[in-house]
């Protein structure tokens, strides 16, 4: 399985990863299309941090033992098979938050609507997550492990 990484010292602050997973897990996958009609929809699952002059991205870790599967009460967060990539079942999360609050990395957030959790997919169906793909001055860069 694969990491997303990043570099502090890299990172910019212009926030496209956070944009362009947006984008990514939008309905169009069109960029003016997400920000007008889809944007109160979905949730990036990818924030910057910013303090003074240093930023950098937090994403899921996808941790080898992942306290936020451990602690959902619904069987919503799970182990990928094929990949091992912690995920998060939408259809079966009743958002009661435990994962966001046990999370290490601070990476499980509550969707915009407020009754799921959204997270870092590795954007699987494409195979490179939008979020690296379009990092301009490559702070993120996947790793294979």
């Amino acid at each position: 399985m694969g990491h997303i990484k990043a570099r502090e010292n890299y990172c910019l602050g212009c926030k496209l990863c956070e944009i362009h997973c947006l984008v990514a897990h939008s309905r169009s996958k069109k960029i003016l299309k997400c920000f007008t009609n889809e944007k109160d929809e979905i949730t990036s699952r990818i924030l910057v941090e910013d303090t003074g002059h240093i930023s950098f991205a937090v994403q899921c870790r996808h941790c080898t033992e992942a306290p936020c599967i451990e602690s959902c009460i619904s069987g919503a967060m799970h182990y990928e098979q094929k990949t091992g990539a912690v995920l998060c079942d939408t259809n079966r999360c009743v958002g009661c938050l435990m994962c966001v609050m046990v999370c290490p990395a601070g990476a499980v957030l509550r969707s915009r609507k407020g009754t799921v959790v959204s997270k870092c997919d590795l954007c699987l169906e494409s195979g490179i997550p939008a979020c690296v793909e379009n990092c301009p001055n490559e702070a993120l860069y996947y790793e294979e492990d």
